[in-house]
């Protein structure tokens, strides 16, 4: 539901009044709580072994076939600069993840990782058993998006940098206004693999978010054989998962192919009434050419329908339990407490009123497609260029008792209607000469994001009920609209890099990129009665001439490395005017507060420093980095107050320095047997405390909230013959809830299992597999998401999380014929 309860987060100035470091106020407001989530399924197992055990040898050609590459050739774009190439394959690099030979810090999760997890499950939540990553949802897959948050070192996923086959995906908030998430980018069959950089993304990767790392994920070549894939799995909360791919094989003697990809998705949520319901279609097309270069075209629609899981506080934890849902399909039970007649176990509770609704939901439709043209002008010179056009559309809803209607029923339907229409192009030329590999470019795009809130009338108690809101959009019962608005934005990045072989042991990579981002906005409506006060309207650059970065690799002995990266970043200001996101936007500020500030207002930036070692051998993988963040005009968005009238403001709350470090290490003593474990640890504080309307909050030498200092996580696989079996665990220290650091949530264990067993030919079919896996073995009750409405200075009574999923159970069946 794009307009949950955070998009509630109606902003009353005031609150928090502008001061030196008060760089915008806040906006709107509305005398309403924040908004519901949307939609989840429950299934999924959790990411399993983060290293695969030895898989039996390969012949050459049968890795290039398992790749989607014409056995005996070699793969375009061979001219890629050293530390910046994926790092994804299969096979036997499967067995060493650690990214050796990079100047920086990467992991590469592969595709035989990827398929120890349930399928359907998010790539992002498979990176969950990467050192220093911690990703949170409230259903087993991960493709909940309201629950669905990310934190890389520290670095949440909106000041990360995400990419699909180099296509930007935004900075993958839950109301994205530019780009799209992950789970409806691609099909999680379709992915061939995710590279991560914990420290700092390449100079290359398209972003204008990534002050921290870059997730850059792959799509599955089609293969050069004909024929298919079916799964079918089966699950806890009447879960089934349809999939079926087709592929062309190759159609001529130079290798031109496609496939088409369907997957379907119904599942219950595991608690409350509801349902997360999804289909989506991926195709590939690639045509070789000349001189090993390529033409590759990629394409995704997706529909989703979720409902919500309601926000809880510790308060109605400990009064109600972690079952507390929403009404839904119970009209009228949430009629009745609009009107302040409640159940009973809502009556303990300090907010009644606040704590269930009839239901939040969200629709989406989403249509991505890129066109990559990867071409090796001679054997030293190589022009790729990428283009790509995205669209969405859709509504999400929230029933509020806050909002009656002008018939009499205590409540309404209020919903919001996000879009984001964008189009843009990449184009890089690399050139090999003696020992260098220098590689320049440029990223264009422009985008629109419009979205608008309407309330639409609900029935008299027994006049009917709001039934399945996410059936259609509700347009003839509409009577008001609280406000529009639409951004645009133009985005435009140039890089240069150099990757110099010093020796054949040395190689440092040394380069820089220029980032201009120019966005506006113009609210056609804003009702004043309903929101408040009124939001800003204007124009605001984010620019730099010169973001550096350098990194090195020195191989000094035989299976053992050292590395180091130091980068300076930059990210734009987040677009959002009425308090629909959790992000530190200008634009929720009044008139005058933005035109005071937006000459000293500065993005965010920082430096980024981390060094480390490397030991690779068939035994033993093993990685350990140290890092240190300064960070600089760290916006937050500051929440006060219950979410029935929340006061949010965005704030620079200057500086914030992380230390941190990072260890990890694989062990395969027999052949089959793979055991791994990580730990991580990050300090990240503020460095000065906050000035406000109300006095100085000490937040000095506080931990930055959300995030756990330690985090330890393990996994034991063994592949024995055609069987498979793996057991993972991860361990959360607490995590912080306020920015004085009087709340947190307590920390937990989680372990999940998951086996596969492949039956071979079985008639016509060239392959049956069969796999089950249980995700939180144990059935902890865990918080998972923690403040997804935003974190206030101190404990308020209103500091919202979500639960994360009870144990669940899912068996699939595929064959491949």
């Amino acid at each position: 539901m794009t307009s949950r309860r955070i998009l509630a987060l109606s902003t009353v100035l005031g609150g928090l009044a502008i001061t030196p470091q008060l760089h915008a106020a806040t906006a709107s407001s509305t005398p309403e709580p924040r908004r519901t989530p949307a939609p989840a399924h429950a299934s999924a197992h959790a990411p399993a072994a983060v290293q695969a055990s030895v898989p039996p040898p390969k012949t050459p050609a049968a890795d290039h076939a398992a790749a989607g590459a014409r056995p005996g050739s070699p793969q375009p774009g061979s001219l890629r600069p050293a530390g910046t190439k994926p790092l994804t394959a299969v096979g036997t690099e499967a067995i060493s993840i650690f990214g050796h030979g990079s100047t920086r810090q990467m992991t590469s999760v592969t595709r035989g990782m990827m398929q120890q997890s349930v399928p359907g499950t998010s790539p992002l939540k498979v990176l969950s058993q990467l050192p220093g990553v911690l990703y949170q949802s409230a259903d087993p897959f991960g493709a909940y998006e309201y629950s669905s948050q990310m934190f890389m070192r520290g670095f949440s996923q909106s000041q990360l940098g995400f990419t699909l086959d180099d296509i930007p995906l935004g900075d993958q908030q839950f109301n994205n206004y530019n780009g799209l998430a992950v789970t409806r980018a691609i099909i999680s069959d379709d992915v061939g693999g995710v590279d991560v950089s914990q420290g700092a993304g390449a100079i290359d990767v398209a972003s204008t978010s990534n002050l921290g790392g870059a997730i850059q994920i792959h799509s599955l070549d089609p293969s050069h054989e004909r024929g298919g894939t079916v799964a079918q799995t089966f699950g806890s909360n009447s879960t089934m998962r349809t999939y079926a791919r087709f592929e062309s094989g190759d159609l001529n003697a130079s290798g031109t192919r496609f496939y088409v990809a369907y997957a379907r998705l119904n599942g219950n949520l595991w608690k409350g009434g509801g349902y997360d319901h999804s289909d989506q279609v991926n195709a590939k097309f690639v045509q070789p050419l000349a001189r090993e270069s390529s033409l590759k075209l990629f394409f995704d629609w997706s529909s989703i329908q979720q409902f919500d899981y309601q926000d809880m506080t510790k308060n109605w934890l400990h009064t109600v339990g972690p079952n507390l849902a929403n009404y839904y399909p119970n009209y009228t039970a949430a009629y009745n407490a609009a009107q302040g007649i409640y159940p009973a176990a809502l009556t303990k509770t300090n907010d009644p009123f606040d704590a269930a609704y009839y239901a939040g939901t969200a629709n989406r439709v989403d249509y991505l497609g890129g066109l990559t043209l990867d071409e090796n002008l001679t054997s030293s010179l190589n022009w790729k260029t990428t283009l790509y056009a995205h669209s969405d559309n859709g509504y999400s809803t929230w029933t509020t008792p806050y909002m009656p209607s002008p018939n009499g029923a205590p409540l309404s339907q209020r919903i919001q209607t996000p879009g984001v229409t964008r189009g843009g192009f990449q184009t890089a030329l690399t050139w090999k000469v003696a020992r260098h590999t220098v590689n320049a470019g440029v990223w264009y795009e422009y985008g629109n994001f419009t979205e608008g809130r309407y309330f639409s009338q609900a029935p008299l108690l027994g006049q009917g009920s709001l039934g399945n809101p996410t059936t259609g959009f509700p347009a003839a019962q509409v009577f008001a609209t609280a406000w529009q608005e639409a951004f645009s934005t133009r985005t435009f990045v140039f890089h240069m890099q150099d990757t110099y072989k010093v020796t054949n042991n040395l190689t440092v990579n040394a380069g820089f990129k220029s980032m201009i981002v120019n966005s506006g906005n113009s609210v056609p409506t804003q009702n004043a009665a309903i929101n408040g006060t009124q939001i800003a309207q204007g124009h605001l650059e984010a620019s730099n001439a010169f973001l550096p970065q350098v990194s090195a690799n020195w191989r000094f002995l035989p299976h053992n490395e050292l590395f180091f990266d130091v980068s300076h970043n930059m990210r734009s200001f987040p677009l959002d005017g009425f308090g629909t996101n959790v992000s530190a936007t200008p634009w929720t500020a009044s008139q005058s507060s933005f035109q005071a500030t937006r000459n000293s207002l500065k993005p965010e930036t920082d430096w980024v420093y981390e060094g480390g070692y490397r030991y690779t051998t068939p035994l033993i993988s093993a990685l350990a980095s140290l890092y240190r963040i300064n960070f600089s005009n760290r916006l937050q968005l500051i929440t006060n107050n219950a979410g029935i009238n929340p006061i949010t403001a965005v704030q620079n709350v200057g500086g914030v320095t992380t230390n941190g470090a990072e260890a990890s290490v694989t062990l395969r003593p027999v052949n089959g047997l793979s055991i791994y474990n990580s730990f991580s640890y990050a300090h990240s504080t503020y460095d000065q405390n906050v000035a406000t309307s109300g006095g100085i909050e000490p937040t000095r030498g506080k931990l930055v909230p959300n995030y756990p200092q330690f985090m330890y996580k393990g996994s034991i696989a063994y592949t024995i013959g055609d069987f498979e079996t793996h057991v993972d665990g991860s361990y959360l220290s607490h995590r912080e809830l306020t920015y004085t650091n009087d709340l947190h949530v307590p920390g937990y264990f989680l372990m999940n299992f998951g086996a596969r067993y492949r039956f071979g030919k079985v008639g016509p079919l060239k392959g049956v597999t069969a796999s089950f896996n249980i995700y939180n073995l144990t059935n902890k009750t865990y918080i998972a998401t923690t403040n997804e409405l935003g974190n206030s200075f101190t404990n308020t009574g209103y500091n919202y999380f979500l639960m994360g999923a009870p144990r669940q159970f899912f068996g699939t069946i595929s064959a491949s014929f």
